[in-house]
């Protein structure tokens, strides 16, 4: 297919409920939240989001993939394998499970997965004393790591780190993690659920029984040593990583002109209203907790009004 179809595209994005999710992708993020459940994920950008305007509204973002490839993807990209990058908001309310992912060449030996999972986090909201965590303790082997989570008491060895609104962590794939209560985050990320389960703080999922863990294959990729670095950029680039790269941008009033490069722009506002317009079409408007798409045919546009958005592209 050609691109003359493709726009400015605002997307509708695919809840999760979650044993560890809450309310706040509602109370903070506007989100439409369907039922009472525990809401722990919005994935805003992924091949199940709805394209929410245009002649392509209520398609799947990962069926305009397929039809229209490096069109809407950028070069290097044929959609076979769907939108290469997925963005989140996560909510979390309870302990995430302490888990590892999988880089490139382990994801397509062991799950047979065209992509590991390498993420970063932008820290939208942390409760006072808020931690997350970021590796094990010093020393830490993958015997003593598998004897403490058969004995349930993995807590000793792991790494805490206190977390505060603005805060950005990036963290290669096979670093030990866990996001911790009361945070919310934007994520941006390979495209992959590739999870390797390795402790979920005794407690069961949201069937009554115990979810599933991994700890054999999280072991065998997981990096003991790696310590992701907590930062607190400001504006501009904030992520520059082997996947992806992302900018936080603030807008009072000015437009802000930005060249695709050939690559498809994720936005995501984080903070009162923005509107994206390219030239030909008709504009977006985002609100705080919404996500639009720039097609990498889109070869400009800018962006203008009173708020914050997030822009990520494939590096």
């Amino acid at each position: 297919m050609t691109s003359f179809a493709l726009y400015p595209m605002k997307l509708r994005p695919a809840l999760h409920v979650k044993v560890w999710g809450g309310r706040r992708l509602a109370d903070m993020m506007g989100k439409r939240l369907p039922t009472d459940e525990p809401y722990g994920e919005s994935w805003e950008l992924h091949d199940t989001a709805l394209i929410a305007n245009g002649p392509l509204r209520e398609t799947r973002l990962g069926d305009v993939a397929r039809d229209y490839g490096a069109d809407l993807l950028g070069g290097g990209n044929t959609g076979g394998d769907g939108i290469p990058l997925l963005a989140k908001l996560i909510d979390a309310a309870d302990w995430l499970s302490v888990q590892v992912h999988p880089n490139d060449e382990q994801a397509r030996e062991f799950e047979n997965e065209p992509r590991g999972k390498t993420e970063a986090w932008v820290i939208l909201h942390a409760e006072p004393g808020a931690q997350l965590v970021i590796g094990a303790r010093a020393g830490a082997t993958r015997e003593t790591v598998a004897g403490a989570i058969q004995r349930n008491r993995l807590e000793a060895l792991l790494v805490y780190a206190e977390v505060k609104s603005g805060d950005v962590l990036y963290i290669p794939a096979n670093t030990i993690h866990a996001l911790g209560p009361g945070i919310l985050v934007y994520e941006i990320q390979q495209s992959s659920d590739v999870t390797y389960r390795l402790y979920d703080w005794r407690r069961l999922g949201l069937d009554g029984r115990p979810r599933e863990l991994h700890v054999e294959r999280g072991l065998q990729v997981a990096k003991l040593e790696s310590l992701p670095r907590i930062r607190r950029p400001r504006n501009g680039l904030i992520v520059d990583g082997a996947y992806f790269r992302l900018w936080r941008h603030e807008l009072a009033g000015d437009a802000l002109k930005i060249e695709s490069n050939g690559r498809f722009q994720s936005l995501t506002c984080i903070a009162g209203s923005v509107e994206a317009a390219a030239e030909g079409h008709d504009e977006i408007v985002l609100s705080k907790g919404e996500t639009g798409l720039m097609p990498a045919c889109v070869p400009e546009f800018e962006m203008r009004g009173q708020g914050a958005i997030l822009r990520a592209c494939q590096r």
